[in-house]
Protein backbone atom coordinates (compact mmCIF):
# COMPACT_ATOMS: atom_id res chain seq x y z
CA UNK A 1 0.00 0.00 0.00
CA UNK A 2 1.03 3.62 -0.72
CA UNK A 3 1.26 6.19 1.40
CA UNK A 4 -0.79 7.93 -0.08
CA UNK A 5 -3.71 5.25 0.20
CA UNK A 6 -2.28 4.87 3.87
CA UNK A 7 -3.31 8.33 4.73
CA UNK A 8 -6.57 9.19 2.58
CA UNK A 9 -9.31 10.16 4.73
CA UNK A 10 -12.05 7.96 5.58
CA UNK A 11 -15.68 9.87 4.09
CA UNK A 12 -19.19 9.57 5.06
CA UNK A 13 -20.08 7.23 2.62
CA UNK A 14 -17.30 4.71 3.97
CA UNK A 15 -18.23 5.61 7.29
CA UNK A 16 -21.69 4.55 6.55
CA UNK A 17 -20.50 1.14 4.75
CA UNK A 18 -18.65 0.02 8.33
CA UNK A 19 -22.42 -0.84 9.85
CA UNK A 20 -22.03 -3.58 11.17
CA UNK A 21 -18.48 -4.30 10.46
CA UNK A 22 -15.63 -3.59 12.88
CA UNK A 23 -16.28 -1.38 15.44
CA UNK A 24 -15.77 2.22 14.68
CA UNK A 25 -13.52 4.36 17.02
CA UNK A 26 -14.35 7.88 17.85
CA UNK A 27 -13.16 10.85 20.31
CA UNK A 28 -13.87 13.92 20.56
CA UNK A 29 -10.74 16.45 19.28
CA UNK A 30 -10.34 20.14 19.69
CA UNK A 31 -7.24 20.89 18.81
CA UNK A 32 -4.13 20.87 16.69
CA UNK A 33 -1.87 18.63 18.85
CA UNK A 34 -4.49 16.70 20.25
CA UNK A 35 -5.51 15.82 16.12
CA UNK A 36 -1.83 14.91 15.92
CA UNK A 37 -1.87 12.17 18.51
CA UNK A 38 -5.02 10.79 18.06
CA UNK A 39 -5.35 10.34 14.30
CA UNK A 40 -3.14 7.13 13.43
CA UNK A 41 -5.66 5.90 16.13
CA UNK A 42 -9.38 6.77 15.92
CA UNK A 43 -11.85 6.15 12.49
CA UNK A 44 -13.35 9.14 13.46
CA UNK A 45 -12.88 12.69 15.15
CA UNK A 46 -15.46 14.87 16.48
CA UNK A 47 -15.08 18.53 16.74
CA UNK A 48 -17.56 17.99 19.60
CA UNK A 49 -19.65 22.03 21.27
CA UNK A 50 -18.42 20.01 24.30
CA UNK A 51 -15.76 22.19 23.90
CA UNK A 52 -17.56 24.78 25.87
CA UNK A 53 -17.32 22.90 29.01
CA UNK A 54 -14.22 21.33 28.60
CA UNK A 55 -12.50 23.98 27.03
CA UNK A 56 -14.23 27.31 27.85
CA UNK A 57 -15.29 26.09 31.23
CA UNK A 58 -18.65 27.06 30.47
CA UNK A 59 -21.56 25.39 32.75
CA UNK A 60 -23.76 23.86 29.27
CA UNK A 61 -22.85 23.80 25.85
CA UNK A 62 -25.39 26.00 25.09
CA UNK A 63 -22.96 29.26 25.20
CA UNK A 64 -20.80 27.62 22.14
CA UNK A 65 -20.87 30.21 19.02
CA UNK A 66 -20.34 28.89 15.09
CA UNK A 67 -17.64 30.78 15.36
CA UNK A 68 -15.60 28.45 17.76
CA UNK A 69 -16.43 25.63 16.29
CA UNK A 70 -15.49 26.66 12.81
CA UNK A 71 -12.12 27.54 14.38
CA UNK A 72 -11.70 24.67 16.39
CA UNK A 73 -12.72 22.49 13.46
CA UNK A 74 -10.59 23.79 10.96
CA UNK A 75 -7.10 23.10 13.57
CA UNK A 76 -8.70 19.62 13.48
CA UNK A 77 -8.92 19.27 10.19
CA UNK A 78 -5.52 20.59 8.91
CA UNK A 79 -3.85 18.53 11.75
CA UNK A 80 -5.11 14.72 10.81
CA UNK A 81 -4.69 12.88 7.87
CA UNK A 82 -6.71 9.86 8.18
CA UNK A 83 -9.80 10.18 9.95
CA UNK A 84 -12.92 11.59 9.01
CA UNK A 85 -13.45 15.23 10.78
CA UNK A 86 -17.64 15.95 11.81
CA UNK A 87 -18.05 19.22 13.78
CA UNK A 88 -21.06 19.77 15.91
CA UNK A 89 -23.58 22.56 14.98
CA UNK A 90 -23.94 24.71 17.88
CA UNK A 91 -27.26 25.70 19.78
CA UNK A 92 -29.05 28.27 17.76
CA UNK A 93 -27.31 27.76 14.49
CA UNK A 94 -29.61 25.31 12.61
CA UNK A 95 -33.30 24.93 14.63
CA UNK A 96 -34.61 27.89 13.22
CA UNK A 97 -35.14 26.50 9.62
CA UNK A 98 -33.31 23.95 6.94
CA UNK A 99 -32.45 27.26 5.38
CA UNK A 100 -30.86 28.74 8.23
CA UNK A 101 -29.46 25.27 8.92
CA UNK A 102 -27.95 24.66 5.53
CA UNK A 103 -26.70 28.44 5.46
CA UNK A 104 -24.67 27.52 8.78
CA UNK A 105 -23.58 24.21 7.64
CA UNK A 106 -22.17 25.56 4.46
CA UNK A 107 -20.16 27.80 6.26
CA UNK A 108 -18.84 25.03 8.53
CA UNK A 109 -18.27 22.66 5.66
CA UNK A 110 -16.47 25.83 3.72
CA UNK A 111 -14.52 26.90 6.25
CA UNK A 112 -13.20 23.87 8.11
CA UNK A 113 -12.57 21.53 5.56
CA UNK A 114 -14.30 19.02 7.32
CA UNK A 115 -16.61 16.21 5.94
CA UNK A 116 -19.98 16.43 7.81
CA UNK A 117 -21.77 18.03 10.98
CA UNK A 118 -23.29 17.15 13.31
CA UNK A 119 -26.91 18.14 14.78
CA UNK A 120 -29.23 16.90 17.77
CA UNK A 121 -32.99 16.36 17.65
CA UNK A 122 -34.98 13.28 16.39
CA UNK A 123 -38.39 13.25 14.52
CA UNK A 124 -38.51 17.11 14.16
CA UNK A 125 -35.26 17.62 12.72
CA UNK A 126 -35.94 15.28 9.94
CA UNK A 127 -36.38 17.67 7.51
CA UNK A 128 -33.51 19.64 8.22
CA UNK A 129 -31.05 16.42 7.79
CA UNK A 130 -32.90 15.71 4.10
CA UNK A 131 -32.77 19.39 3.21
CA UNK A 132 -28.89 19.08 3.82
CA UNK A 133 -28.29 15.27 2.58
CA UNK A 134 -30.09 16.83 -1.16
CA UNK A 135 -27.75 19.19 -1.44
CA UNK A 136 -24.30 17.48 -0.41
CA UNK A 137 -24.05 18.49 3.02
CA UNK A 138 -23.33 14.39 5.60
CA UNK A 139 -24.67 14.87 8.49
CA UNK A 140 -24.95 12.50 11.59
CA UNK A 141 -27.52 12.79 14.05
CA UNK A 142 -27.76 12.85 18.01
CA UNK A 143 -30.68 11.47 19.63
CA UNK A 144 -31.36 10.01 23.49
CA UNK A 145 -29.59 12.50 25.99
CA UNK A 146 -29.33 15.42 24.17
CA UNK A 147 -27.24 18.23 25.54
CA UNK A 148 -28.34 21.24 23.82
CA UNK A 149 -32.04 20.23 25.22
CA UNK A 150 -30.74 19.95 28.80
CA UNK A 151 -33.23 22.38 29.99
CA UNK A 152 -36.33 21.05 28.39
CA UNK A 153 -35.44 17.48 29.30
CA UNK A 154 -34.55 18.45 33.03
CA UNK A 155 -30.57 17.59 33.40
CA UNK A 156 -28.40 15.11 32.25
CA UNK A 157 -30.41 11.97 33.50
CA UNK A 158 -29.96 9.24 30.93
CA UNK A 159 -33.41 8.14 28.85
CA UNK A 160 -35.32 5.76 27.74
CA UNK A 161 -36.70 4.12 30.91
CA UNK A 162 -40.41 4.40 30.54
CA UNK A 163 -41.55 2.99 27.05
CA UNK A 164 -43.05 6.00 25.79
CA UNK A 165 -39.98 7.62 26.08
CA UNK A 166 -37.66 4.48 24.69
CA UNK A 167 -40.23 3.99 21.56
CA UNK A 168 -39.88 8.25 20.92
CA UNK A 169 -35.76 7.75 20.91
CA UNK A 170 -36.06 4.50 18.73
CA UNK A 171 -38.50 6.77 16.09
CA UNK A 172 -36.29 9.32 16.79
CA UNK A 173 -33.51 7.56 15.35
CA UNK A 174 -35.38 5.77 12.53
CA UNK A 175 -36.59 9.32 11.46
CA UNK A 176 -33.04 10.64 11.00
CA UNK A 177 -31.38 7.45 9.31
CA UNK A 178 -34.49 7.64 6.58
CA UNK A 179 -33.94 11.73 5.84
CA UNK A 180 -30.23 10.58 5.06
CA UNK A 181 -27.88 10.77 8.06
CA UNK A 182 -25.14 8.80 7.65
CA UNK A 183 -24.74 7.86 10.93
CA UNK A 184 -26.47 8.73 14.70
CA UNK A 185 -24.97 9.33 18.06
CA UNK A 186 -26.71 7.60 20.94
CA UNK A 187 -26.08 8.92 24.55
CA UNK A 188 -26.85 8.49 27.29
CA UNK A 189 -29.92 5.79 26.92
CA UNK A 190 -30.81 2.14 28.64
CA UNK A 191 -28.41 -0.60 27.49
CA UNK A 192 -31.47 -2.83 25.60
CA UNK A 193 -32.56 0.66 23.78
CA UNK A 194 -29.45 1.40 22.43
CA UNK A 195 -28.95 -2.49 21.26
CA UNK A 196 -32.14 -2.97 19.75
CA UNK A 197 -32.01 0.35 17.64
CA UNK A 198 -28.36 -0.43 16.65
CA UNK A 199 -30.25 -3.53 14.84
CA UNK A 200 -33.41 -2.17 13.48
CA UNK A 201 -31.71 1.33 12.23
CA UNK A 202 -29.58 0.93 8.77
CA UNK A 203 -26.88 3.52 9.70
CA UNK A 204 -24.11 2.77 12.28
CA UNK A 205 -24.96 3.64 15.81
CA UNK A 206 -22.44 5.25 17.97
CA UNK A 207 -22.63 5.16 21.20
CA UNK A 208 -21.88 7.20 23.94
CA UNK A 209 -23.70 5.64 27.43
CA UNK A 210 -25.26 2.82 24.65
CA UNK A 211 -24.06 -0.44 24.57
CA UNK A 212 -21.39 -2.68 23.43
CA UNK A 213 -23.10 -3.97 20.75
CA UNK A 214 -23.75 -0.49 18.81
CA UNK A 215 -21.35 -0.18 15.90
CA UNK A 216 -19.25 2.20 17.40
CA UNK A 217 -18.48 4.09 20.02
CA UNK A 218 -17.43 7.84 21.03
CA UNK A 219 -16.14 9.35 24.38
CA UNK A 220 -15.17 12.78 25.37
CA UNK A 221 -11.39 12.98 24.83
CA UNK A 222 -10.59 14.97 28.40
CA UNK A 223 -13.02 12.49 30.47
CA UNK A 224 -10.82 9.21 28.90
CA UNK A 225 -7.93 11.36 29.98
CA UNK A 226 -8.80 11.94 33.26
CA UNK A 227 -8.61 15.49 33.25
CA UNK A 228 -11.66 16.20 35.63
CA UNK A 229 -12.81 15.00 38.80
CA UNK A 230 -16.28 14.13 37.47
CA UNK A 231 -16.53 10.98 35.79
CA UNK A 232 -19.53 10.06 33.81
CA UNK A 233 -20.93 6.03 34.61
CA UNK A 234 -20.61 5.47 31.02
CA UNK A 235 -17.06 6.74 30.72
CA UNK A 236 -13.86 4.59 31.11
CA UNK A 237 -10.59 6.26 32.13
CA UNK A 238 -7.56 5.07 30.57
CA UNK A 239 -4.93 7.47 32.03
CA UNK A 240 -4.82 10.37 34.31
CA UNK A 241 -3.44 12.76 32.61
CA UNK A 242 -4.60 15.53 34.85
CA UNK A 243 -2.77 14.35 38.04
CA UNK A 244 0.50 13.99 36.11
CA UNK A 245 0.37 17.51 34.89
CA UNK A 246 -0.44 18.66 38.24
CA UNK A 247 2.36 16.67 39.30
CA UNK A 248 5.23 18.28 36.53
CA UNK A 249 3.55 21.87 37.47
CA UNK A 250 4.44 21.37 41.03
CA UNK A 251 8.35 20.31 39.70
CA UNK A 252 8.51 23.37 37.67
CA UNK A 253 7.42 25.60 40.47
CA UNK A 254 10.10 24.04 42.68
CA UNK A 255 12.78 24.24 40.30
CA UNK A 256 12.22 27.67 39.72
CA UNK A 257 11.68 28.95 42.87
CA UNK A 258 15.05 27.16 44.34
CA UNK A 259 16.39 28.54 41.17
CA UNK A 260 17.39 24.79 39.86
CA UNK A 261 15.50 25.89 36.60
CA UNK A 262 17.00 27.21 34.01
CA UNK A 263 20.57 25.33 34.25
CA UNK A 264 23.55 26.23 32.26
CA UNK A 265 22.18 23.50 29.56
CA UNK A 266 19.03 25.72 29.15
CA UNK A 267 20.88 29.03 28.33
CA UNK A 268 22.07 30.60 25.53
CA UNK A 269 26.10 31.05 26.41
CA UNK A 270 28.65 33.07 23.89
CA UNK A 271 31.52 30.56 22.46
CA UNK A 272 34.68 31.59 22.44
Amino acid sequence: MSKEQQTKRMTAPEFLARKGGEPLVCLTCYTAPMARLLDPHVDMLLVGDSLGMVVYGFDSTLPVTLDMMIAHGRAVVKHSKQTIVVVDMPFGSYQASPQAAFESSARVMAETGCAGVKLEGGVEMAETVAFLAQRGIPVMGHVGLTPQAVNALGGYRSRGREDAESAKINADAKAIAEAGAFSIVVEGVQETLARAMTAAVPVPIIGIGGSPACDGQVLVIDDMLGMFERVPKFVKRYTEVGKEIEKAAASYAKDVRARRFPGPEHCFVKKG
